[in-house]
């Protein structure tokens, strides 16, 4: 295992003159003992943040032009728009170059060579990346990429095993140069105290880096991440193995996480120590953990406990608790319930027991220490006091109704004899005191040789059934009667019904209110075996005002109400041969709403209007003009009604004691 300790005093910075003296006698101490055994040590990056290029540590005859070929080129849009580009070579040993220019972004693979199917142009506009376009070409016995970019990004570029990734990340702005004051060319190396939009946005914090290894043990790589970073790093004596970076500005914790992946390794931080070693140790040092956790707790003695109820069921609670995750325990009376000693026992441990008892409204918990506690806590969050909802409700049916008529009944009468004499005229109160009149005055026209020859009733008969008022007139002339009524009826009706039921409930639980009455009636049912006489039965109908509500109260305050309400009329009877049946008016609503606290809103009503008009004539004579009106009746009715239901509702606050 190899501990890299950041806290110790880091040496002072040599100058460029000295470090790159160094890296000089480094490649050629390299050089020199790769010629002996055949081998290459990497040489250390002289100072973090610099860029640093060893020689590659790979056999020399994999060096060779063609020995490689390049078999795979893939192009796919990254997190946050960046653009990934992947070449696959046929083995490893692959050394490529990537150098910026300007807006152009080459990879050059000098000892790996393309095949004439992947020599062709790629246009990779639709992948809405920096990068636009692609173009892979043999360059001697090697292989060149050229990347045409646009816009502001960073390049970066990291190799893992047989394949290279390099990733083109947009940019917001580019870094300008200390010196002349112009502006570097997009996708060079940039200063390390920059800061990348891109890897901000990915939330790394980091101070940025660059690193250029070719081949590098990845324990150099975690002792310079070591160094940057200020923290201490602990790599497992499993990680092994080298690695190929080439990483501009980048934070050094995105860099950590790339060295990471490449090489499937994973780390867990410690306050300012980091222990990297291979998932899969990882993986099992936590399982590890874990079974000796679980055999620890196996060890400890169980503890009992009674928790009183105070608002809530503790059978229901026991329910709960009990079947969180599928587990349930028997249904219990009023000695208790038992839970179960399943290893999946809800929040209990594999060990735990719960009891409650309906009669004393107690849980019984034993389990060891830890859950005995979790377990009351989570009790004490369940088991308050809820607020409680008020709702209010008004039905209103207001009806207004019109009718009016107008009629008129015409007749002639009389009798024919051998004199005759003057002509009287007289008056009634209605067409029967007009007739009669008319009668008696025809009688005392005639003698004892006059007989009546002609005697005729009204023509026609087209008043009002009950009229409110009418006016009859009669006239008497040599033995004949006319007669004549006008009859008149106006109703005007106004009515208005009120029911405001009103009920308390609490929070999320069902309320009903009902009031009314039964109305009963007969019906007929055969009579079992042979006999046929009917058997009469009374049955009743239900005519409600009926108030069902469950109320929720929401976070911030309002109320959702998921309520119907009912209301009943008898309207009237219809009479049968049997009895009579009972005609019932419905008025009915069911829905749910969300009201603020003691908003009145009306949450349903019908409106309705009705405008009728009749007019009965005799033919022809009725449509005479002036005079038809004494052969006509006229009728218009006007009915409109109306029904509103309005709800309030008003939350009623329970604070705990």
């Amino acid at each position: 295992m190899t501990v890299n300790n950041a806290n110790s005093p880091r040496p002072a910075r040599r100058s460029m003159l000295l470090r790159t003296a160094g890296v000089g006698i480094a490649v050629g101490a390299i050089a020199a003992f790769s010629a002996v055994h055949a081998q290459q040590a990497p040489a250390m990056a002289p100072a973090a943040g610099q860029a640093v290029a060893p020689t590659p540590n790979v056999d020399p005859a994999k060096q060779l032009p063609g020995a490689i070929e390049v078999s795979k080129i893939d192009f796919k849009r990254g997190e946050g728009g960046a653009g990934r580009l992947i070449l696959s070579f046929s083995g490893e040993g692959a050394s490529p170059d990537l150098r910026s220019v300007g807006s152009t972004v080459t990879v050059n693979v000098g000892n790996a060579k393309l095949p004439a199917s992947l020599q062709r142009p790629l246009n990779v506009t639709d992948f809405a990346t920096p990068v636009e376009r692609i173009d892979a070409r043999a360059s001697g016995a090697g292989t060149l990429l050229t990347l045409d970019t646009k816009g502001n990004f960073e390049s970066m570029a990291y190799q893992t095993g047989s394949d290279y990734i390099v990733e083109i990340v947009p940019r917001a702005a580019t870094a300008s140069t200390s010196g002349g004051g112009s502006e570097r060319s997009v996708g060079s190396s940039r200063a390390v105290g920059a800061t990348s939009s891109a890897a901000s946005t990915r939330g790394y914090s980091g101070r940025p880096v660059t690193f250029n290894f070719q081949d590098v043990p990845v324990r150099t790589v975690l002792q310079l991440v070591a160094e940057e970073s200020g923290l201490n790093v602990v790599a497992a004596d499993t990680v092994q193995g080298n690695v190929t970076l080439r990483l501009i500005n980048v934070p050094w914790d995105q860099a950590l996480d790339i060295v990471l992946q490449a090489k499937g390794l994973d780390k867990r931080r410690s306050g300012n120590v980091i222990w990297i070693a291979p998932q899969a140790e990882i993986a099992k040092y936590e399982q590890d953990k874990e079974d000796a956790r679980i055999a620890l707790d196996n060890r400890v003695d169980l503890v009992t406990e009674y928790i009183q109820i105070n608002y809530h069921n503790a059978a229901q609670i026991f329910k709960a608790l009990t079947e969180a995750k599928g587990v349930g325990g028997g249904g219990g009376g009023g000695g208790g319930q038992g839970g179960s000693n399943n290893n999946d026992n809800g929040f209990l441990s594999p060990r735990g027991r719960l009891v409650a008892d309906e009669r004393t409204n107690t849980l019984m918990v034993s389990d060891i220490p830890k859950k005995v506690v979790q377990m009351r806590e989570l009790i004490r969050v369940i088991d308050r006091p809820v607020d409680q909802v008020v709702i209010e409700a008004r039905v209103v049916i207001a009806t207004d109704t019109f009718a009016r008529e107008l009629g008129a009944r015409f007749g002639v009468s009389g009798a024919s004899g051998k004199d005759g004499d003057r002509s009287s005229l007289g008056f009634g109160g209605d067409i029967g005191s007009s007739g009669a009149n008319a009668s008696s005055r025809a009688d005392a026209l005639m003698n004892g040789d006059r007989t009546f020859d002609v005697t005729r009733s009204l023509m026609s008969n087209l008043g009002v059934t009950n009229p409110a008022g009418s006016v009859a007139l009669s006239i008497l002339n040599a033995g004949y009667a006319l007669d004549v009524e006008l009859s008149a009826m106006q109703e005007e009706g106004r009515g208005e019904v009120i029911s405001n039921p009103r009920v308390v409930t609490s929070n999320q639980r069902e309320a009903v209110i009902r009031q009314g009455q039964e109305v009963g009636y007969v019906t007929i049912s055969p009579q079992q075996g042979g006999n046929s006489i009917p058997i009469p039965n009374v049955q009743f109908k239900d005519v409600l005002l009926e108030l069902k509500v469950t109320p929720t109260i929401t976070h911030d305050g309002r109320v959702f109400l998921n309520m119907a309400i009912k209301k009943d009329e008898v309207e009237g009877f219809t009479d049968t041969s049997i009895g009579s049946v009972p005609q019932i008016a419905k008025r009915e609503v069911n829905t749910a709403i969300l009201v603020e606290d003691g908003q009145t809103v009306v949450v349903g009503g019908v409106y309705e209007f009705r405008d009728r008009s009749d007019i009965s004539k005799v033919p022809f004579l009725g449509d005479i003009p002036f005079l038809g009106n004494l052969f006509k009746k006229k009728g218009r009715q006007k009915d409109k009604a109306e029904l509103l239901i309005m709800v309030t509702p008003k939350v009623l606050r329970v604070e705990q004691r």
